[in-house]
């Protein structure tokens, strides 16, 4: 979670929504990387997680991340749960819920729904506190 923070704080340098991922290999070593980049490219879907997917199965060679855990610093929206259940990921980390727009398990659980074909498994709240307060900052700047 420390490099996905530090992936945050690239995103907030660049005046993004501070949001960092990490995903890590089936041993446990970082695959890849990605902050969010919306603003930087104009791309609505330039969200962490989607990069990092992206990046991850380029290093890989595969779409399928099988064994792959993401480690991300906000719970994951609608789009990027349905990104990590398409890639097929084992296992999501995040810090910080996110009451509005959470698909991981607040407002939503789509990762986990039984009727898809692929539900990773959720660990959520590792340095949650460090995650919420990063984000509660970067809106609370003039």
């Amino acid at each position: 979670m420390r490099r996905a923070l530090t992936e945050a704080d690239l995103a907030a340098l660049a005046g993004d929504v501070p949001v960092g991922a990490v995903v890590l290999g089936p041993d446990g070593t970082p695959l890849a990387t990605g902050h969010n980049e919306r603003e930087a490219t104009g791309d609505p879907t330039a969200h962490a997680e989607v990069l990092a997917l992206r990046r991850a199965a380029t290093t890989l060679g595969r779409w399928r991340l099988t064994g792959c855990t993401l480690v991300v610093t906000l719970e994951p929206c609608t789009m990027c749960a349905g990104a990590l259940v398409q890639s097929r990921v084992d296992r999501v980390v995040y810090g910080a819920r996110d009451e509005k727009a959470g698909a991981a398990g607040s407002l939503w659980d789509l990762v986990r729904d039984r009727r898809l074909n692929h539900r990773p498994e959720v660990i959520q709240g590792v340095l949650e506190d460090e995650c919420a307060s990063l984000l509660t900052s970067f809106f609370r700047t003039p």
